[in-house]
């Protein structure tokens, strides 16, 4: 499994995630369960919804092609 998601993208994800999660403890809403999945595709830095299009913001993959 290649990583695709990139720094800025990672940090992104998981604030978010967390942000989610924590409006969902907030209101009391099990919406906030959704913010498990920008936090662990943050977490791992791969996201199964970049596959199909080829998409990947990781440089350190950019860099493997050149070589």
């Amino acid at each position: 499994m290649n990583k695709n998601v990139g720094g800025i993208d990672r940090g992104l994800r998981v604030g978010a995630g967390i942000v989610m999660i924590a409006v969902g403890f907030y209101f009391q809403s099990w919406w906030g369960v959704i913010g498990l999945i920008p936090l662990f595709t943050g977490t791992i830095g791969w996201c199964p919804a970049y596959l199909p299009f080829g998409i990947s913001s990781c440089a350190c993959e950019k860099e493997q092609k050149k070589d």
